[in-house]
């Protein structure tokens, strides 16, 4: 079987690693998740996924544990306002922007 997503606007912002680039109420969305720098990470490890420094990134709480947040990744606040990071390619395959 085939199923389509149902038609819901999302509140999502673009996390770039210091600040908020895109999204409605982004600043209210960013407090309110509760994302936390990965600063306690000393070693020069490098992400698996982009490749940058670990510390560069963060760590987003979801209903299923913390995930890491790479710079670039958008944050969704989900229908039952639990909060998620979305890679930008899938993001950009599965949004568009409303006015």
């Amino acid at each position: 079987m085939k199923y389509r997503k149902k038609p819901v606007i999302i509140d999502a912002f673009r996390w770039e690693g210091h600040g908020i680039l895109y999204g409605t109420n982004a600043k209210d969305l960013f407090e309110e998740s509760s994302i936390t720098k990965m600063t306690e990470d000393s070693s020069n490890r490098k992400c698996s996924h982009c490749r940058l420094p670990i510390q560069a990134h963060s760590l987003c709480p979801t209903l299923e544990g913390n995930h890491i947040v790479c710079p670039g990744d958008f944050i969704i606040k989900g229908v039952q306002g639990e909060f998620y990071p979305c890679k930008p390619d899938i993001f950009k395959a599965t949004y568009e922007c409303v006015e």
